[in-house]
């Protein structure tokens, strides 16, 4: 299993005892994103919401008890099949060998590049929208900077929390980047503000977010503008480099499995199998992926887990013609 986040986790969790022997890879500490949320409220089984780190601790320790390996600081740099062998090579040169692999990398978000905004991550500046965090902003100013689908819709969902939404964008329209239904949903709801032309330059505040600087990118000329907290979406970039060559990825570096493998109803070119390639299954037979590096899919700490834990069943399937 290539990645120690909630996909890769549950994956170990489930594959470890089940009997299989089971090694995790982390390049850096195990969580992921997820472990970095100070809070996540919205995880089934905790009414009182869990730090990322907490719920990072009890899965490392759950995987570990079963028989899972995890070796940390561990890069991975690439991926091969030979015959039924499906080998990892680490950053040091080694190998391991396998039967199956899962890559569980999870993405990584593209970061607003603003000097100083990393003093507010987590605190007023988020990356994304949820609903414990939107909650915080009852009747307050709050920022989405982003003209995508990600971007509407957070926009929308923060609308019936703050008092006033303004969507911040560099380009002169949404048209070229969001749905036409959200650019509507958008034009009818009052408090909300679409700014065209317009960039963050500078944050300032003290204990949280207290204003921005922003900067017209035609005219350059920049104002002050209050402002509780930013919302920022402004898209990820997975960890999928080290399969590139071997298995099929989009253009931007996320991996299609199963159904998205599929043109005009037959499997990828280099497909040598009877059958299509099960759900979380890559164009490599016994190559899987689940979580935030699949190509579509909804990024959410219970999903990750989800497919993670749905992965092993998969596998138990290809092995059993290995």
């Amino acid at each position: 299993i290539v990645g120690a986040g909630p996909a890769g986790l549950a994956a170990a969790v489930y594959a470890a005892s089940e009997g299989l022997r089971t090694v995790v890879v982390e390049q850096e500490a195990a969580g992921g994103q997820a472990g970095t949320s100070a809070r996540i409220e919205n995880y089934l089984g905790f009414p009182k919401g869990i730090s990322g780190a907490d719920l990072t601790r009890r899965a490392t320790t759950q995987a570990r008890r079963l028989g899972a390996e995890i070796l940390t600081a561990q890069e991975v740099t690439g991926l091969r099949a030979e015959g039924p062998y499906r080998i990892v090579t680490l950053g040091d040169g080694s190998e391991l060998r396998s039967h199956a692999v899962l890559i569980a990398t999870g993405v990584k978000v593209r970061e607003l590049e603003v000097p100083g905004i990393e003093t507010f991550v987590g605190g007023s500046v988020y990356y994304g929208a949820a609903t414990s965090e939107a909650a915080h902003y009852q009747d307050k100013s709050v920022f989405v900077i982003g003209g995508a689908n990600s971007a509407g819709q957070g926009a929308m969902f923060l609308s019936r929390f703050a008092k006033h939404v303004t969507i911040l964008i560099r380009g002169q329209t949404l048209k070229t980047s969001m749905s036409q239904y959200l650019i509507d949903q958008i034009d009818r709801t009052a408090n909300i503000t679409l700014r065209i032309n317009t960039e963050v330059v500078a944050v300032a505040g003290s204990e949280h977010l207290e204003s921005l600087t922003l900067r017209n990118n035609v005219s350059g000329e920049t104002e002050q503008a209050a402002a509780d907290a930013i919302f920022i979406f402004i898209g990820a970039v997975p960890h999928s480099e080290f399969a590139a060559g071997i298995i099929e990825r989009t253009p931007d570096g996320f991996i299609p499995t199963g159904p998205d493998l599929m043109r005009d109803g037959k499997p990828p070119q280099n497909w040598r199998l009877r059958r299509n390639p099960f759900l979380l299954e890559t164009s490599v037979p016994g190559i899987f992926a689940a979580g935030d590096v699949r190509q579509g899919v909804v990024r959410r700490v219970a999903v990750a887990v989800g497919q993670g834990s749905m992965s092993v069943s998969l596998i138990h399937k290809y092995l059993e013609t290995v």
